[in-house]
């Protein structure tokens, strides 16, 4: 089982060499942790991981080869309200009944029901219209249908709906390391270029050398250069998690290419909408956030801004005090965009959705306003009409 480890990670790609898999071997002879699965993990984690680039993709792989290994004993097992919104059962409801469904009449009036639903309810609820609970068409719960609703308790999102998110949930970053099957991401982000020759000289200049060689009667002139440089500065903001997990390739695929040909690159993490705080980290989101006017008072305006993310989100993200599913914003997510394109003033929005279906998403409307219909889809025609914006 052990080299089976070893050898996937090398599949994966990992640069992992067999003197670091014999340490491991040796830590476990000697009993540096003990038999349970989860201080295996920390150990072959500390041994065969060089870079915090990899730690990802070796979750992954840890995670393949060890499917099915019981818990350690002794696992704190947490009987809360979280057995209330246990999966029993899905229910799918025909288009006619989805139609019969309607919002509670707006976002303050969905709050302050579901803090009365919270202070009424005494057990758990399966199904129903009303109550907090699993499978039914009430708008808090989780696996059922609302078409304006509240998720508690739910793995992942099914019909996007939700305008609140009662869960902690955890994202995972992009890789910047992964292979393009194809150059033409590298080729379209290439028009964004400005070149100088800027710091020490250390190239060999050749015409130079000719000429100052000529000049100077045949003897030697040897001439050095600065190293030519793109001098272009990118700010590159990510959405990442709920519906952009269905668009985790295409950006991983854009982000390396933008590693690798933006030498001036910052990027930062948001959730949906930006707010006062991003992240770099996605294990590290919750503790080690970034004030977004730390982000705006470091970067000066002529850094180029793009935004990565579908768009798609409850209206309240962008336009309302309080509207991020994840925590209680006291400032709208427009209110921010607006400080951002302000100082930014070379910025484009690269959406992943096709754009045919953009005018039938509010909240993708509502962004392209904000980014004055600087927002392309993420195809290779619209990354290039989005480089092409930002020369200008």
């Amino acid at each position: 089982m052990f080299i089976n480890l070893f050898l996937e990670l090398r599949t994966a790609g990992l640069p992992v060499s067999l003197k670091e898999y014999l340490i491991l071997m040796d830590a476990m002879k000697h009993r540096v942790t003990s038999c349970r699965v989860d201080e295996f993990y920390y150990l072959s984690r500390a041994t065969l991981v060089k870079d915090e680039r990899h730690l990802d993709r070796f979750d992954r792989v840890f995670g393949h080869v060890f499917k099915g290994l019981e818990a350690p004993e002794g696992e704190m097992q947490v009987e809360l309200p979280d057995e209330w919104l246990r999966k029993l059962t899905e229910r799918h409801l025909s288009e006619e009944e989805k139609a019969l469904i309607e919002s509670l009449g707006g976002w303050e009036k969905l709050m302050e029901t579901l803090r009365q639903r919270l202070a009424e309810q005494e057990k758990r609820h399966q199904g129903g219209s009303k109550w907090i609970g699993t499978a039914g068409t009430s708008p808090f719960g989780a696996y059922g249908y609302n078409p304006e609703g509240i998720r508690i308790g739910q793995e992942e999102s099914r019909h996007r709906r939700a305008v609140k998110v009662w869960d902690k949930r955890e994202f995972r970053n992009l890789d910047d390391s992964v292979e393009l099957g194809t150059r033409n991401i590298k080729m379209a982000l290439r028009r964004l270029r400005r070149f100088a020759r800027d710091g020490l000289e250390t190239e060999f200049d050749l015409d130079g050398t000719i000429d100052a060689t000529a000049r100077n009667g045949g003897y030697l002139d040897i001439k050095m250069v600065a190293e030519r440089k793109n001098m272009i500065k990118v700010l590159l903001f990510l959405d990442i998690g709920g519906s952009m997990d269905d668009h985790v390739k295409i950006c991983e695929e854009l982000f390396s290419a933008s590693r690798s040909e933006f030498k001036h690159l910052e990027y930062f993490y948001f959730h949906n909408c930006p707010y006062e705080a991003v992240w770099k980290d996605n294990r590290r989101r919750h503790s080690e956030r970034i004030d977004t006017w730390e982000v705006l008072r470091t970067y000066p305006g002529d850094y180029k801004l793009i935004f990565v993310g579908d768009a798609t989100m409850s209206p309240y993200e962008i336009t309302y005090p309080g509207g991020s599913v994840e925590h209680w914003n006291e400032e709208a997510g427009a209110t921010w965009m607006q400080r951002l394109l302000m100082t930014y003033k070379n910025a484009v929005w690269l959406n992943p959705q096709p754009g045919r279906s953009w005018s039938y998403t509010p909240s993708i409307e509502i962004l392209s306003q904000l980014m004055e219909d600087r927002m392309y889809p993420l195809t290779l025609d619209g990354l290039d009409s989005a480089m092409r914006e930002l020369i200008h």
